[in-house]
Parts: C-alpha cells; structure tokens; sequence
C-alpha cells in the first residue's frame, strides 16, 4: 500500500522528531484534491513558525496527534488526484505545506490564480495561509526558479510589508534602522527593501563570523557585532526589526538609545538557543524608547488591501520581489535535501543554527 512520509516534531522540544508513515487515501470525497509535494524550503522561518505554533495557530493548519506538530513549509506539489471539477491532475501548486510526500485538501474558493484549502480546521486563520497558488496563472512564474522562489518569496513578502509599513509612518521619525539577524534572509530582503526606498540607513547586526558575509551584500550601510551595539550614536533617532528574538539584544538596544528608539517590531526567532520556547515572542514593555511589538503580516496585508486595493498592492509587491529575486542571484546557494533522512538532518542543523547563510535549503520527504 502506498504511503505518505511526514516529518513531525514534539510541540515542547523541537529536537525530538519522528516520521509518520500514513496510508494515502483510497477514495477522494467530493472536491477533494490529493496533492504529491515535490520541494519546500526549508529556513529559520520555519523555527519561527514552531516558536509561533501555538500563539499564531501554525500548529493548527496541519493537526495530528497530542504533543506532536508538523511545521508548514513553503514549497510546489503537483495535483495527483482530484474530485474538483476546476481542479485538473497534473496542475503545478505552490502553497503552504507540512514536510511530508503528500497532502489532502478540501478545494474551494476556485479562481484562476489560486485554488483554497477550505478544510474545516483551517477555516479560522487568516485566508492567505490556505491559499495555493496555480503556476499556470503565476505571471512571473519560471520553472527554473521553483526553489529560489521557494526560499525567498514567503520572507520577501514578510519584509517587504515591514518596509511599506514603515513607510506609510514616516519610519516613525527614525534615521536608521537596526536589523538583528543581519545574515538571515528575511534580514537581507529588508535591508535591501531599506535601500531601495531611501528613507532609512539600515545598520545590520549579526555575530562576528558572519559580518564579513553581511558586509558584501551591500544593502546594509554598516555592519555591527552584537558586543559593540554601545559603540553607535546613542543621538541618532533609529527604529529596531528584531528578525532574532532576543531579549538580551533588544534590551541593550532600547538601553542605549532610550528615547531615540522610535519604533520596535519584532518579526522572527532566529537566535531559538536564547528561547527554545514561545517566550520569544513575549517582548518586554518596560523598556526605554518606543514599546516593542510583534509584528503579524497577515493583518497588515488586510489593512494595506483596503487601502490600496488588492490588484495595486499584489503589482507593488511583485514588482519589487523581481528586482530583489534579480539580486539574490549573486550571493544565494541553493542545496537539494532528499529523503527522510536527509530532511531531518537539514531540520537539526537549521535549528542549532548550524548552516551558511549564503545557502537556500530544499527539502524533498
């Protein structure tokens, strides 16, 4: 009997993993849709979604037993079976996905640009997070870029509404902008979204071995140690995006610029040793300087597409991802993870922070 391989982790200790083995379903009900996933990327963000698993409700998008969670992914499936009308065998899909080989939907919602997970237990969170897009329709679509697309589109977007969101305050009276996890690559595509508009320096923060990466970039304008946050110009007005999720960091930061922290957004949980639980995203509001606040990207999506409408925002946000996929050309390496095995070697290195940032890792179960 043909089965389905899922990688899952225990919801208290993010270490401890096991791969499921399931029966694929024999029979599809009406407007069913069995999909085979081929590739997903798998980052920082991914820990980012366990830390947020039950705060955010990722753990909610996938269910399985008590204790256990499976991590959505960003990748491509392809439509193996379908009981939807509009939903033909063969289609190309990119969506959120568990690491796994396979996965079952309830298809509805039917455009031509996307297709919606309609599953009961996916029908509180917000609709971007069931939404699986159609390569067919995708303008911007090329084959040969599935796993750069994999590995940068998702964060790109996260980015880019932190940047629009600054911009539509007037960066909140600041003058530059701190950027924890400055090797990450949600780090690098805010900073490149930074200069790109103009408004801001961006000042990178990262540990010493990775400065002299962060520093050939060149979308920061300067690239600082951790330890030497006191050696910056506590008079300059500046803002911090915390991509680590370190309070030790984010104090000092708030400590030495008091006042002169004009805005705070917490965004991400690279730095999961400081944490290794969803204390990372409690963020301390005694500090100096403006109050931190974790950011959700989902709610500013809403809010942008009533201001903006959906079609002018989607044509901003596209536009600016190619110009920044364009620039990730030159410094992302992009490696193939196959099998079981493989996957959940890649999962512990990308949890102890053990891999290099210039590298994109793919994942196949």
């Amino acid at each position: 009997m043909a089965e389905q391989l899922t990688l899952e982790v225990r919801k208290d200790n993010w270490a401890e993993t096991r791969v499921l083995r399931e029966p694929l379903p024999t029979e599809l009900a009406e407007n069913e849709v069995l999909l085979k996933i081929d590739r997903q990327a798998l980052t920082s963000n991914n820990i980012t979604y366990a830390l947020a698993g039950d705060t955010l409700g990722y753990w909610g998008f996938f269910p399985t037993e008590v204790g256990w969670g499976r991590i959505p992914a960003m990748g491509w499936a392809d439509v193996v079976e379908s009981r939807h009308p509009e939903v033909q065998v063969g289609e190309r899909v990119w969506g959120w996905f568990p690491f796994s080989t396979h996965l079952k939907i309830l298809a509805g919602d039917i455009s031509a640009t996307h297709i919606r997970d309609c599953s009961p237990h996916r029908a509180e969170y917000a609709p971007l997070y069931s939404q699986i897009d159609r390569a067919a329709a995708n303008p911007i679509y090329e084959s040969a870029r599935e796993d750069q697309d994999s590995l940068v589109r998702a964060l790109f977007m996260t980015s880019w509404l932190v940047e629009d969101l600054l911009d539509t305050n007037d960066v909140f009276g600041a003058r530059a902008c701190l950027i924890t996890s400055a090797s990450s690559k949600t780090s690098i595509a805010l900073a490149h979204c930074i200069k790109q508009r103009g408004k801001l320096a961006s000042v990178g923060l990262t540990s010493p071995g990775n400065v002299a990466f962060c520093e050939s970039l060149g979308c920061y304008d300067e690239v600082v140690t951790y330890d030497a946050i006191a050696s910056l110009d506590a008079a300059r007005p500046v803002g911090m995006v915390d991509m680590a999720g370190s309070g030790e960091v984010r104090s000092t930061a708030h400590l030495h610029f008091g006042d002169n922290m004009k805005f705070s957004l917490q965004v991400g949980i690279t730095h999961y040793e400081e944490t290794g639980s969803s204390d990372g995203l409690t963020v301390e509001e005694d500090l100096p300087g403006a109050t931190p606040e974790f950011f959700f990207a989902p709610g500013h999506v809403q809010t942008r597409s009533e201001e903006l409408g959906v079609t002018e925002l989607m044509r901003r946000l596209v536009g600016d991802y190619l110009g920044f996929r364009q620039f990730s050309d030159g410094w992302l390496k992009i490696e193939h993870n196959r099998g079981p095995e493989a996957v959940e070697q890649t999962y512990q290195a990308i949890l102890a922070g053990r891999t290099d940032p210039a590298s994109g890792q793919i994942i196949s179960m």
